[in-house]
């Protein structure tokens, strides 16, 4: 028995009571409406994707390589990070920025040097443009990095 067969047995339906008119609708003819409603409005279609939400930046100042593992979440997290290493150690903020470095090379982004221990780091969807420059004479050889 078919399907139709046996929703007019269920609900009682005769044949000879009622017409059955069954429309074939082609796949080509179909235009899916647009936010206005009309078919023939020829409107922009943005991916969810590239609509970026609130960009965050996020300042952090570690006082140990322990710190560094959360720092990176914010980089995959796609949020900058102004990092200053002003209260680590030299050998321990070495290892900070060259963590960094490979964290912002996983996820396509950059690193700049804004100051003698301060860096920022953007993903991919951030660019930075421009330089700080600085005077290389006034910074000890042993900080120099």
């Amino acid at each position: 028995m078919s399907m139709k067969g046996k929703f007019r047995n269920f609900f009682g339906i005769d044949e000879d009571e009622y017409e059955i008119v069954e429309e074939e609708v082609e796949q080509d003819d179909y235009t899916p409406p647009t936010r206005s409603g009309r078919k023939d409005d020829k409107g922009n279609v943005v991916s969810l994707s590239s609509v970026q939400k609130n960009n965050k930046m996020v300042l952090c100042e570690p006082r140990s390589y322990d710190e560094v593992q959360d720092i990176a979440d914010h980089i995959v997290n796609r949020r900058s990070v102004v990092i200053n290493l002003q209260r680590v150690d030299t050998l321990q903020a070495r290892q900070i920025i060259d963590f960094m470095s490979g964290t912002v090379y996983a996820v396509s982004g950059q690193i700049k040097k804004l100051g003698s221990q301060t860096f920022l780091c953007t993903p991919d969807s951030i660019e930075i443009s421009g330089n700080i420059t600085e005077i290389m004479e006034e910074i000890d050889p042993e900080q120099r990095w």
